[in-house]
This record gives structure tokens, C-alpha cells and sequence, in this order.
């Protein structure tokens, strides 16, 4: 079993809302073959709450906006640092940076065949690993400028 057209669908315009609002690393699994529940799953990931907000309410006003697509459940809104948005056919998992690397969800699924995302969601990976080298630099430069 491969992930539907309509699932196909989904990922690609939650991808490209997701890169539009600078997410990063983004990636999706079809998770047909191992799930009954859901053929795909999209990750994302952002240095900050607040741009986890967005990036996730970008998602949901596109999916209804161009698809007429309504999240059946929302969770993690209270401290957003990981929010999923279940839609059934797909699972959306925006997560802050630190989530991310803890909880590793693309180990867990690296089995899974990837799927292919529009060119601007493909173009965010690395980003998590830039930002962090960034803000490493700019900590050093506040540290040598104090003493």
C-alpha cells in the first residue's frame, strides 16, 4: 500500500506552507505499509515557539484554504513546543529544535520510503544545524566582547 493522491496532496501544500513560513528541516514519510491509522507524516522544526505558532497555523489556513482540509485534532497548543495536526489521511509534527533532536522521529521512521516534497520545503534541510552553528558564533562574539 502506497499513500493516496489526496494524502499526496496534503503533504506537498503543508510542506510548502511550512517552508514559507522558514521551517526547517522539513521531510515526509509515507507511513502506509506500517500504520493503519495514516498514510504519511510531515516533520518540521523551528528555533523558537512563537515560529512553531506560525508555521503550524500556516498549515491549517492553507489546507482549508486551497483543500478544504480541517485538522480532527489539534494538540500541544499550550506550550508549542511540539503541536500535531491530524488529519487523518496525514500527520503534521511541528516541533521546536530541541524537540526535535530529542525525540528523533526521523529515526523511528527512516524505514519508511520517503516522499518527495516541493523544491522550497526540500531546501530547508540543513537549516537547524545552520541556525545552531549561528548562534553558537554569535555567543562566542557576546562572550570575547565582554572581557
Amino acid at each position: 500500500m502506497t499513500a493516496t493522491d489526496r494524502s499526496l496532496e496534503l503533504i506537498n501544500t503543508a510542506a510548502q506552507a511550512a517552508a514559507d513560513k522558514l521551517a526547517h528541516d522539513v521531510i515526509a514519510y509515507d507511513v502506509s505499509d506500517v500504520l493503519s491509522i495514516t498514510d504519511a507524516f510531515l516533520l518540521a522544526s523551528a528555533p523558537n515557539d512563537r515560529q512553531v505558532r506560525a508555521i503550524v497555523d500556516e498549515i491549517e489556513e492553507r489546507l482549508l484554504k486551497e483543500l478544504g482540509a480541517k485538522p480532527v485534532r489539534r494538540e500541544g497548543d499550550r506550550e508549542s513546543r511540539w503541536i500535531l495536526l491530524d488529519y487523518v489521511d496525514i500527520v503534521v509534527h511541528v516541533q521546536h529544535s530541541e524537540e526535535r533532536v530529542f525525540y528523533a522521529l526521523e529515526r523511528l521512521w527512516k524505514d519508511c520510503p520517503e516522499l518527495e516534497l516541493p523544491a522550497e520545503a526540500k531546501a530547508t534541510r540543513g537549516k537547524a544545524a545552520e541556525h545552531a552553528r549561528l548562534q553558537a558564533a554569535e555567543a562566542e562574539q557576546e562572550q570575547d566582547g565582554e572581557w
